[in-house]
């Protein structure tokens, strides 16, 4: 059996400030704008170039950041889902089949990368290797 091959595709964050988090991340690492939920002046969500994703709660006050999910981009989706699923204590979750919590509450999303290719090559990037000229 083959292992399935993965990479993070984005990080998820629920924020008090959702503006605030989409300048910063703009401003000082040049992330921009995937895609959005809602509108640019009142997104509910919101997707970065570089793989972040920040969901709106106002209401939040805690000091850290609070980790919404991993969205993890896969080669062969269920291959992946049947491998977790066969570990104990993963569960499924309302969002759908490719949502799954893991023991100690991390949520992961599972997706299907198109093509599946794509997952190899993502993976053969080595961004700490330093480049000649």
């Amino acid at each position: 059996m083959s292992i399935p091959k993965a990479y993070l595709e984005h990080v998820a964050f629920w924020v008090s400030d959702i503006h605030w988090y989409i300048k910063f991340f703009h401003d000082v690492f040049g992330m921009t704008m995937r895609e959005v939920h809602g509108t640019l002046e009142a997104p509910t969500q919101y997707w970065t170039l570089g793989g972040m994703q920040f969901i709106s709660q106002p209401g939040f006050a805690g000091p850290e950041g609070r980790m919404g999910h991993l969205g993890m981009m896969c080669e062969d989706m269920e291959a992946a889902l049947a491998a977790a699923l066969r570990f104990e204590g993963v569960t499924a979750m309302p969002q759908g089949r490719n949502w799954l919590r893991l023991p100690d509450g991390l949520a992961v999303e599972f997706i299907q990368a198109s093509p599946a290719s794509a997952v190899v090559e993502a993976l053969a990037v080595n961004a700490r290797v330093e480049v000649s000229a």
